[in-house]
């Protein structure tokens, strides 16, 4: 059983930053490409970020592309998004999602990831 938990939600002001970590256990972490995906109230759930499973390529919503950032700890078995530049529309539940499928098609689609975390709230004030 997977088990994906974020952590480093929180309340930040306008152009400050934050780092969400997602810890994972239950499946070779190393082997699966991760995302970030987050929902705003009243929207649907958007793509963020995605890593492959060995870091080595990175991929971006054009709205963070520039601000945040993706990387993996394949010891620690956890993924990062660094969010440097917040911005009031950042504010959201974000969401950590394991891919176990092979390849990359489709990568910002949510419907080609196979688990989810609970989630972390980041609320940016303007």
């Amino acid at each position: 059983q997977v088990q994906l938990v974020e952590s480093g939600g929180g309340l930040v002001q306008a152009g400050g930053s934050l780092r969400l970590s997602c810890a994972a256990s239950g499946r070779t972490f190393s082997q699966y490409a991760m995302g970030w995906f987050r929902q705003a109230p009243g929207k649907e759930r958007e793509f963020v970020a995605a890593i492959t499973w060995s870091g080595g390529r990175t991929y971006y919503a054009d709205s963070v592309k520039g601000r945040f950032t993706i990387s993996r700890d394949n010891v620690k078995n956890t993924v990062y998004l660094q969010m440097n530049s917040l911005k009031p529309e950042d504010t959201a539940v974000y969401y950590c999602s394991m891919r176990t499928r092979p390849g990359l098609a489709s990568i910002g689609n949510e419907y080609e990831y196979d688990y989810w975390g609970q989630g972390t709230q980041v609320t940016v004030s303007s």
